[in-house]
Order: C-alpha cells, then structure tokens, then sequence
C-alpha cells in the first residue's frame, strides 16, 4: 500500500482541507528517503508548480509533522532537517568542519537520555538531538 494514501483522510479527520498544494507537497515528500530541508522541499515543489510559496510548504510540514509522517531536527548551524517517514527515533551527529553528519541510533543515546531523566527529570526529545563536534578525519588532518 501507499505510505501516503491514507493522509488525504487523516487530514480530513481534523477538520483540514486536502488542497492541491498539499498534494504537491506530499508528491515531493514521496520521492525522499531520509532526510530533506525545507529549502530543498520548496525547490521541488515549485518543480511541479512554480506559484508554491514556502510558508504553504512549512504549514504543510507543520500538520505532516502532528501526523507523524515527518519530523523535524536541526542540522548544522540551525538549519531545519526533515526526516520522512522515519523508522525509529534517531539524533544527529555533525562535524563543525567538513559539515558531514552521520545518524545517531536510539541504542547509542538511550544511556544519555535515560541519564538526563534521572539526574535532572528532564525527557530528552531524541528526534531532536544534534551533537556538534569534530568527525575523525577531520581531526586527523588538523593534527
């Protein structure tokens, strides 16, 4: 079945209307596996129809995300990330300095979290977290 055909519905079931701009969006959402920014989702939407504005594709993106049909993280200097369909709750590790950025698995955040709850009795949103730091090779070359 088609991972976006029940969202018309569910978009329904809320009360929201199912527009042809949103259709757009979910078009271009279908064709990401991973990670997206919202610049990249505007580009191609207005790919498809050049008169899509941004703030239509970031409401979108905003209700997409009450669904659970996407969620949203910050990469490098604060830009938003958009993660379609993810399987599992995952952070994000980025190098400071070449700008790669690798996925950090629930397994390896878990302790710190779970940590965090303990200590502080804060809950650490795991879809959330960025670390920012220096990848190996990077290090290596600046040695």
């Amino acid at each position: 079945m088609n991972r976006w055909a029940d969202v018309p519905g569910r978009l329904r079931a809320r009360g929201l209307r199912w527009t042809p701009q949103r259709r757009v969006v979910l078009e271009v959402l279908a064709g990401v596996d991973g990670h997206v920014t919202g610049a990249d989702l505007v580009d191609g939407c207005r790919a498809i129809d050049p008169a899509t504005t941004p703030s239509t594709v970031y409401r979108t993106l905003d209700v997409l995300e009450d669904l659970g049909i996407v969620s949203h993280s910050h990469g490098r200097e604060g830009r938003q990330e958009f993660h379609v369909n993810p399987a599992t709750d995952h952070g994000h590790l980025v190098c400071s300095s070449c700008g790669r950025s690798w996925e950090l698995g629930s397994a390896e955040v878990r302790p710190f979290a779970d940590g965090l709850l303990q200590r502080r009795g804060f809950a650490v949103d795991v879809d959330h977290l960025t670390v920012e730091g220096r990848c190996a090779t990077c290090r290596e070359a600046s040695a």
